[in-house]
């Protein structure tokens, strides 16, 4: 795909001008149009893809390079954690869990009882497979709370977004580091430094004020039929949906442990291919640590209590129909995203940013963003960005707390001003009932918000560890 990837033929400018009437017509067709999302993904790409002067005979290609490998992370991870929210929610674990929350921490506090698991829970899962997981107790929150989803949703969804741009093990920390030549120890304590008051600030405090403001009914999704509910409820103990809940992160811990100690053996390779390790890595694979929970949950909530496999099929077939459209449009978000990266624009904006000759934690925040708000991937800005740094740091003679926190600064800058170019922007869109120009107003500000304070903190860390460099 290399070959295809565009040589600026156009220049900065006429990139970023490309990137903008893209964005442009798809903002047009889906909110004065009223075309779906996914047709006009599509429209919009293809059409980018034309304009920057892709071949036709490759156009499929581009498509694709966006497309293919955001539908295959994204199906496995929404369909699996859709079927285990499914037995959760259908089997009354959902309500026990939440009247247990509620009872504990009191209905004033409940939303931040859920961002505070999310937190916890963001630590080892991804952001898309902790946020689909935690989706049926954050909606049943919401009903019992009454008022807008988004009182719950933004603390929890905030959680794992801070703690997955923040804070290793996550990949995009753990590859800056790498490529900066952080320690990522050092990085993962300060990272916690910058995530939790990141979280605090936008999750709770401006997350509570969106969910004042913006009044959002719970969605269906992930409801069963009456005739499925009543089946199916069991009224579980609230050890039993902890259970499940912590299956995953057990498993998902247990692969991160193995890949962080091997990284510190003399042979990484060969410890991480001897049979046992194989194995324990393989079980905590995020895709198959969710397959166990989800045949945990079968047998502890269905099977196991003398359910029926008719039933429990039917249960987990129903899980699968409301959240087609989810899966299709944030993969159609990455098709838009990978036709931006195609036309080269994220490497010509950060080959333009640093000739200009800024401080190099300044330079490499910038970078990062502009390259995320033009092609949409925080994992690409944040690597691009990070290479481009890659000498100045190495070279500057930077202390270790420094380096932590120029790899903070480029974290924070990926996450900036998800918009419609971005996956996860859809994935947020869907799952929280949300039109467009809604997630634009209140998830949009919300990222950028974390990018600038996890700036400002990342950025006061640096002046800090220069005092005692």
């Amino acid at each position: 795909m290399d070959d295809l990837v565009l040589n600026w033929e156009l220049g900065t400018g006429g990139l970023l001008l490309l990137a903008a009437a893209g964005i442009a017509l798809l903002l047009v067709l889906i909110m004065a149009f009223r075309i779906h999302a996914f047709v006009a993904l599509m429209i919009t790409s293809l059409l980018t893809a034309i304009a920057a002067g892709i071949p036709f005979n490759r156009l499929l290609e581009a498509i694709a390079f966006g497309f293919n490998p955001t539908l295959g992370n994204v199906m496995l991870l929404v369909a699996l954690g859709a079927m285990l929210g499914r037995m959760i929610e259908t089997s009354g674990g959902a309500r026990v869990l939440t009247d247990k929350l509620i009872a504990r921490f009191g209905e004033q506090r409940a939303a931040m009882a859920v961002g505070v698991a999310s937190l916890l829970m963001g630590f080892p899962i991804f952001f898309d497979a902790g946020l689909v997981v935690m989706m049926p107790i954050i909606y049943a929150v919401a009903r019992r709370l009454g008022g807008s989803l988004l009182t719950v949703a933004f603390p929890a969804a905030l959680a794992f977004s801070s703690m997955h741009i923040f804070v290793p093990p996550h990949p995009g920390p753990v590859s800056a580091s790498a490529i900066l030549g952080a320690d990522v120890g050092l990085v993962l304590i300060l990272g916690l430094v910058v995530a939790i008051p990141v979280w605090y600030l936008v999750g709770v405090l401006f997350g509570g004020w969106v969910g004042r403001k913006y009044d959002i009914a719970v969605p269906t999704i992930l409801d069963g039929t009456p005739d499925e509910d009543r089946e199916m409820e069991s009224n579980p103990s609230f050890g039993k949906i902890m259970l499940l809940l912590a299956l995953p992160l057990v498993l998902i811990l247990m692969n991160t442990g193995l890949n962080m100690y091997a990284s510190t053996t003399d042979d990484p390779d060969a410890f991480k291919a001897e049979p046992v390790v194989a194995l324990l890595r393989t079980l905590g694979e995020t895709p198959i640590a969710l397959l166990i929970t989800v045949l945990v949950s079968m047998w502890l909530l269905g099977w196991g209590m003398g359910k029926s496999g008719s039933l429990i099929d039917k249960v987990a077939d129903s899980a699968l129909g409301p959240i087609a459209s989810v899966v299709l449009v944030t993969g159609a978000g990455g098709m838009f995203g990978g036709v931006l990266r195609v036309t080269g624009i994220g490497d010509a904006i950060a080959d333009s940013l640093n000739s200009i000759g800024m401080p190099v934690i300044v330079a490499a925040f910038l970078i990062s963003l502009i390259v995320r708000i033009a092609q949409g991937s925080a994992t690409v800005a944040l690597t691009t960005a990070a290479s481009l740094m890659a000498g100045v740091v190495v070279n500057g003679g930077f202390n270790p707390v420094e380096v932590a926190a120029i790899v903070l600064a480029t974290a924070a800058g990926s996450v900036g001003f998800s918009h419609v170019n971005d996956s996860g922007f859809w994935l947020v869109s869907k799952f929280f009932g949300l039109d467009v120009k809604t997630t634009l107003k209140t998830w949009t500000v919300a990222q950028g918000l974390m990018a600038i304070i996890g700036f400002v903190i990342s950025y006061a860390i640096f002046l800090v560890g220069g005092l005692f460099g």
